[in-house]
């Protein structure tokens, strides 16, 4: 078929028979070679033509040896395709007359040709490529490796012989393919974006998990490693004297606390050392328990115990003292002067309030001559206690009772008595017989009367009340104390030839005033004389008839309880 393009002939596949046809013998050294083909010639195709079809050859007969057998040489495996360098440019070609010298020098026979005409159409297997054929693409491998160019036959040489060939190998030849020793192309690169992002995420990932470890542990430890925390250098122990701590590291081995049981009862209270004989002084109404037949236990700010017995005791003042023997390096209390102390001043208690033992609290003197009563449980008065006192807003609880009230240079100025409790309206360290705790009103016996009541109970086991010998209407309802009309069982209101009698008081007569300090009730006239001593002399502003008088009483004197 003649369509204008060019035909493309091919052989036919070689017969197995093929790889037994004995490979003719190598051309002489000095045959002509072939032409090296024009670059430019291959480019531009040349016009078609057909080409002479291939020799037959008879493969049932064995050639003879004389005759020459013609054989098809086998197509040239192709090298790997490697970058080779560049070929030199072709040679000029050499006329058949014009001798070609040798690689030693020798002119070479001029008259020899070689055993096949040219092909002017250069097709193979005696020629090169056509020119309508374009040379195979280079390959090119990953790493390149120049490789020595193969060699190019000289023409007509007959191939070296070779070993037996694959049958596989005496395929179509195709000049653009690779061939079977076609270094295969470089792998594509796989995509490293994808691995970074993999890398990326799992490092995330990790640092996610060990950062929430860390911070969990920190959280839970407060950091990592050992803590160190600042701190001050040690200091002087020694306060000041006047200072509170100074005050209770002076005052606390003069200061105990007492465990009373009896009568089917049992109560917790404070005390102080009042000398070195072992005497304390207390409340009554801490002891009163064991006023029969009970048991007193002291125990020292340093631990050590000892038992007491009771010396003395006074319902009226609610003051007791006991005493303790065999006991050694006692720190008695210097007491002060309650006369001199001024509303503000600072103080400081000690106790065992709800039986913490050692307990320091601060405040100042709220108030002073605070006239209160105290106890009334029997229900007759006679364990009604009426105090004079000073009134404090440092914590006193249930248990301080009889415990030291101090002032700033540690003396002892007050006896810790009583409690405002808040919802009650009681006095007494319990209030309403509740167990209530402080709300800023405590008050305290004064020291000057304490001394008075201790010392008397020290040296009789009983103490004085001073009197002026009249019986009061605690049932009026105006301003001041009135002297009642009737006694008790029927006696005389004014008792005859007492101290009111001779300073000329009636019955009937509204006691205002006492030392010119007003009074509102007859508690608070009670209050006021007991803060004195038997044979005061005492002013005592009084109405009568509408009339204000005054009155001079010196102050008699009863057998306290």
């Amino acid at each position: 078929m003649n369509d204008g393009k060019p035909n493309w002939w091919s052989r036919p596949s070689t017969p197995p028979e093929a790889a037994r046809i004995p490979t003719p013998s190598r051309a002489e050294e000095d045959d002509f070679p072939l032409q090296a083909p024009d670059p430019a010639e291959s480019a531009a195709p040349e016009p078609a033509a057909e080409a002479p079809a291939a020799p037959k050859v008879d493969m049932t007969k064995e050639p003879a040896a004389s005759e020459p057998v013609p054989t098809e040489p086998m197509p040239p495996v192709p090298a790997p395709a490697v970058p080779a360098p560049a070929a030199p440019a072709p040679a000029e070609p050499v006329a058949a007359a014009e001798p070609v010298p040798t690689p030693d020098g020798r002119p070479a026979p001029a008259e020899r040709r070689p055993l096949h005409e040219p092909d002017e159409y250069r097709t193979p297997p005696y020629g090169e490529p056509g020119p309508w054929a374009p040379a195979p693409p280079v390959q090119h491998p990953a790493a390149p490796v120049p490789a020595p160019q193969a060699a190019v036959p000289p023409q007509g040489a007959v191939p070296p012989p070779q070993g037996p060939v694959a049958p596989h190998a005496w395929g179509q030849y195709d000049p653009w393919g690779a061939g079977p020793g076609a270094v295969p192309p470089p792998a594509p690169k796989k995509s490293r974006r994808g691995l970074a992002l993999v890398g990326a995420l799992a490092f995330a990932l990790l640092t996610g998990v060990i950062g929430g470890g860390v911070g969990a542990y920190v959280e839970r430890n407060g950091g990592i490693g050992t803590v160190e925390l600042p701190q001050a250098e040690a200091g002087s122990a020694d306060r000041a004297p006047d200072s509170v701590a100074g005050i209770a590291a002076a005052a606390l081995p003069g200061v105990v606390t007492l465990h009373v049981s009896g009568g089917g009862s049992a109560g917790t209270g404070t005390g102080f050392v009042l000398d070195n004989r072992g005497h304390i002084l207390t409340n009554n109404h801490v002891v009163d328990a064991a006023a029969a037949s009970g048991d007193i236990t002291v125990t020292f700010s340093s631990g050590e115990t000892a038992s007491a017995k009771l010396i003395g005791k006074d319902t009226g003042y609610d003051l007791a003292v006991v005493q303790v023997t065999g006991v050694r390096g006692l720190k008695p209390l210097p007491l002060g002067n309650s006369d001199d102390v001024r509303v503000g001043d600072p103080v400081v208690a000690i106790g065992a309030p709800f039986d913490l033992s050692n307990t320091v609290t601060s405040g100042i003197i709220s108030a002073k001559e605070r006239p209160i009563t105290a106890g009334g449980e029997k229900g007759d008065g006679s364990d009604v206690s009426y105090v004079d006192a000073l009134q404090t807003d440092a914590p006193i609880n249930p248990g301080n009772s009889g415990g030291p009230l101090l002032d700033g240079k540690g003396r002892v100025i007050g006896i810790n008595s009583a409690i405002r409790a808040a919802g009650g309206s009681g006095d007494g360290d319990g209030g309403s017989g509740g167990q209530a705790g402080s709300i800023g009103l405590g008050f305290a016996i004064p020291v000057n009367q304490g001394k008075r009541v201790a010392e008397e109970l020290i040296n009789t086991g009983k103490a004085t009340h001073p009197v002026i010998g009249v019986s009061l209407d605690m049932q009026f309802n105006g301003d001041g104390a009135r002297v009642g009309d009737k006694g008790k069982d029927g006696t005389p209101s004014v008792t005859p030839d007492g101290p009111a009698a001779k300073a000329g008081l009636r019955p009937g007569d509204v006691i205002t005033k006492v030392d010119g300090q007003r009074v509102h009730n007859g508690e608070e006239l009670i209050v006021k004389i007991r803060a004195h001593r038997p044979g005061d002399a005492l002013a005592l502003t009084l109405t009568r008839d509408g009339k204000e008088l005054t009155r001079t009483v010196t102050l008699g004197s009863a057998q306290g309880t």
